[in-house]
Order: structure tokens, then sequence, then C-alpha cells
């Protein structure tokens, strides 16, 4: 069964053009994951489409790891 957690993954490497493989939680987005801040924004955009949710800047400044990115939508979705 596929996980909201998958489904995030999958919408964030599908944004960076890498393989899901490549994601793990802990993936730091520019260290790890070499995204530029352009990528952030368009990323944090694409997943507010795609997952109906709202990320503000504050929020989105607090995530630095694909595992922050999921943990906060599952949080959003929980509302």
């Amino acid at each position: 069964m596929d996980t909201l957690g998958d489904r995030v993954k999958r919408t964030i490497a599908g944004h960076l053009k890498l393989s899901v493989s490549d994601l793990s939680d802990q993936a730091r987005f520019v260290e790890d994951l070499k995204a530029t801040s352009l990528d952030i924004v368009e990323m944090i955009m694409t997943l507010e489409d795609a997952f109906e949710v709202e990320i503000s800047d504050t929020d989105a400044e607090q995530m630095h790891t694909v595992g922050d990115v999921v943990a906060f939508i599952k949080a959003k979705r929980q509302d």
C-alpha cells in the first residue's frame, strides 16, 4: 500500500529529478540533494498543490530534510 510518506517522497524526487531511492528521511535538500533555492521554492509550491496544504515561508524555512517535509505534511493532513 502507498503511504503518504511514499507519495511525498515521489513528489520530491520527481521535482528534483532524482530517484526515490536517493531520498532518505535524513537527506538534506541543499547539502545532500544539491537543490537550489529556486528548486526548493518550486518544490514547496508543488507539494502545496499535490497535498492541498499551505506551507508558510516560516514553516518552509524550518524544513531542511526530506523527513521534515514528510512529517509536516502528515501533521497538516491530520488537522
